[in-house]
């Protein structure tokens, strides 16, 4: 079996973890400033409900920490078959890497710039590299 598959698995989640608190520094701040000094918040107010109150660029972080939580879950099952059916190879591992490099970029994209042109065409390019990735986890099943 290729372990190798797995380590790309657990930078992304790792990198995860660094957006949640790339987020969580961002964000708490500018949210308390939206209230007056002293003001509770209101109870049941979610994250989603400060997005159109607080600046674009701290909700970006946010917004990408979603993402984070969408379409790599496609990626972290097509790893584990992968893995499980050992049908890793150099080139699983190379798209696998190239998938969470590309996330990374993303990331580091939508939280500080955001054009969508841009960042669709990374996001893109991830999927590719995903969709390879799905397409051998398939065949390796059938």
């Amino acid at each position: 079996m290729e372990m190798s598959i797995l380590a790309p698995a657990a930078v992304l989640v790792l990198w995860s973890l660094v957006m949640l608190f790339w987020m969580a520094f961002t964000r708490l701040p500018a949210a308390s400033r939206l209230a007056p000094k002293g003001t509770p918040t209101p109870a049941g107010l979610r994250g989603q409900d400060l997005d159109p109150m607080l600046p674009p660029n701290v909700a970006w972080k946010s917004h990408n920490y979603t993402h984070l939580m969408e379409q790599p879950t496609l990626f972290y099952a097509t790893v584990v078959i992968l893995f499980l059916s050992g049908a890793a190879t150099q080139i699983t591992v190379m798209f696998a890497w190239a998938y969470v490099i590309l996330r990374i970029i993303h990331s580091v994209y939508q939280a500080t710039i955001n054009k969508v042109s841009v960042r669709f065409t990374i996001f893109l390019l991830s999927t590719l590299c995903l969709l390879f990735l799905a397409v051998h986890a398939v065949l390796a099943t059938i």
